[in-house]
């Protein structure tokens, strides 16, 4: 599926109709001239590739033709960052030398770079190069294997198209040789449908949402999927929609002769059905717990019928699975058809959270599943307070055989590796013994190592030269470790920080 921003209709006689290429060779030359642009790029910055494809948009008949196979291609693009240093450590050495040698013009520019270099160990060219090489414009295509020829990227080019049209469908009507390939990817999907009797023969009808309330992306995301089954299945089929135009309700039609799959799978599926899911995901992601969030896990039996769950959460220390479901679009049939797959899961613990609109709750919890409130966007902790549940449990099975004591090899070694090679959460080491090391934040480090890194150190030193004796260790909590050796930062505004002797803390007579 493409962007909208890259749809192209025509509208003429009150139709709509995507513009497809397939067949046509100005769009073959220029699906051609596309794929070769890539090609010649592999090495450069991304802005030298952009910058091409810009003069290609200005010689062809239709810009949106141009960036609808860019962003196809652009799925099979591998880019990196390229530079001499690590650009963050890059800037932060530049920065702060600007701090302290100002940089108004070019020959104090030079001289921060200068001290920058001279810091960091290298010459003021590799800073310089390194400053912005993770910037999305700087990083390098490394590497560009499309799995379409010219003729084949005009077909993906349609398929998506076509995808993209019927993003803003209310209902889809289709007619195949194949209607049980069609009813089965219709329950995949979880849309409302039916199978009617029509004079040219039985037609699946699938509905989009009331136009009373509002659109969810789930269906216009489902209706894209749909047809790539439709046309991937069989050769004999017509589809016909009914599209929001835009307030104006428009007819597409589509036939095995306008649509065909190209023999590998696309990746131009949306990762997620509703932007209440990909909320929720972003932000259950970016917090630091034992359950892995998976979108759309294993199906669920659900009687005659399968449910597949929004998401699953996976406990990373053992096998066992929370599956969990969003149910936040609202139509009578949709509640319905929802409670009746719910009613119908065994044996498996399903959260579900339920758009307070709904008045479902009750219903939910009656099925014996766990139900979690929510208005506009689901509330993370209501979440996570569930797993907590599950987890005390869990955690309590996986850690029953944790030795009290334990005598990793490595020298340093982080507390996180040490759970991990025992299965066990982290928090589950504090209270076992370790004769051998010394906890250090959160790392494991032998006394010896300890106190050899101490006698490279002294009070006076820059916080960066101190950070890079303990990185060269392996050492990754330098505050702690700093700590640890008797020592803390004195720190100079937003220019750096020298190390101190911590007072009354016996750091000499113990070095």
């Amino acid at each position: 599926m493409l962007r909208k921003d890259l749809l192209r209709v025509s509208r003429r006689g009150g139709s709509y109709r995507p513009e497809f290429v397939a067949g046509d060779d100005d769009a073959r030359a220029l699906a051609a001239r596309v794929l070769g642009t890539f090609q010649g790029h592999v090495g450069e910055p991304r802005r030298a590739l952009e910058a091409a494809l810009t003069d290609l948009e200005r010689d062809a008949p239709d810009f949106k033709l141009v960036r609808g196979f860019a962003a196809l291609l652009e799925r099979e693009a591998t880019f990196e960052t390229r530079a001499p240093l690590p650009p963050e450590r890059a800037r932060r050495a530049a920065f702060e030398a600007a701090e302290r040698v100002g940089a108004a013009d070019e020959s104090e520019r030079a001289a921060a770079l200068a001290a920058a270099a001279d810091r960091l160990g290298t010459d003021a060219e590799a800073v310089e190069s390194s400053l912005f090489a993770d910037r999305e414009p700087e990083r390098v295509l490394a590497a560009f294997d499309a799995r379409w020829d010219p003729d084949s990227l005009c077909e993906q080019y349609d398929l998506s198209l076509a995808q993209t049209a019927l993003f803003d469908a209310t209902e889809v009507r289709v007619r195949s040789a194949d209607p049980k390939a069609l009813v089965s990817a219709a329950k995949r999907l979880g849309l409302l449908y039916e199978v009617v009797r029509t004079d040219e023969g039985r037609e699946l009808v699938v509905t989009g949402p009331d136009a009373l309330f509002r659109r969810s992306r789930r269906y216009g995301t489902a209706f894209a999927r749909l047809l790539r089954t439709v046309a991937g299945g069989t050769t004999d089929w017509t589809l016909t929609a009914t599209v929001d135009d835009r307030g104006t309700e428009r007819e597409l039609r589509l036939t095995d002769a306008d649509v065909s799959v190209p023999g590998t799978e696309p990746l131009a599926e949306p990762a997620f059905d509703s932007g209440v899911e990909a909320d929720f995901a972003a932000r259950f992601r970016a917090l630091d717990l034992d359950w892995t969030l998976v979108r759309e896990p294993e199906p669920l039996e659900t009687g005659n019928r399968v449910m597949i769950p929004d998401f699953s959460f996976e406990y990373r220390h053992a096998d066992y699975h929370v599956f969990f479901e969003v149910m936040g679009f609202w139509t009578p049939e949709y509640v319905e058809k929802k409670l009746s797959q719910l009613e119908a899961v065994e044996d498996v613990d399903l959260l579900v959270a339920v758009d307070e609109s709904l008045g479902a709750g009750e219903a939910v919890e009656a099925r014996d599943h766990r139900a979690v409130p929510y208005s506009g966007t689901v509330r993370v902790k209501d979440v996570v307070d569930v797993l907590r549940e599950y987890e005390s449990e869990l955690e309590a099975e996986v850690t029953a055989d944790l030795p009290g004591t334990l005598a990793p090899d490595a020298d340093v070694v982080a507390l996180e590796a040490v759970a991990a090679d025992h299965g066990v959460p982290a928090d589950a080491l504090e209270d076992v013994s370790f004769p051998d090391h010394e906890r250090v934040g959160g790392t494991l480090v032998r006394p010896a190592v300890l106190r050899s890194v101490g006698d490279e150190l002294d009070a006076g030193m820059a916080y960066a030269e101190a950070e890079s004796v303990l990185a060269e260790r392996g050492i990754a909590d330098s505050s702690a470790a700093l700590s640890a050796l008797g020592y803390r930062v004195e720190w100079e505004g937003l220019g750096g920080g020298t190390l101190r002797e911590k007072a009354g803390d016996g750091t000499d007579e113990r070095r």
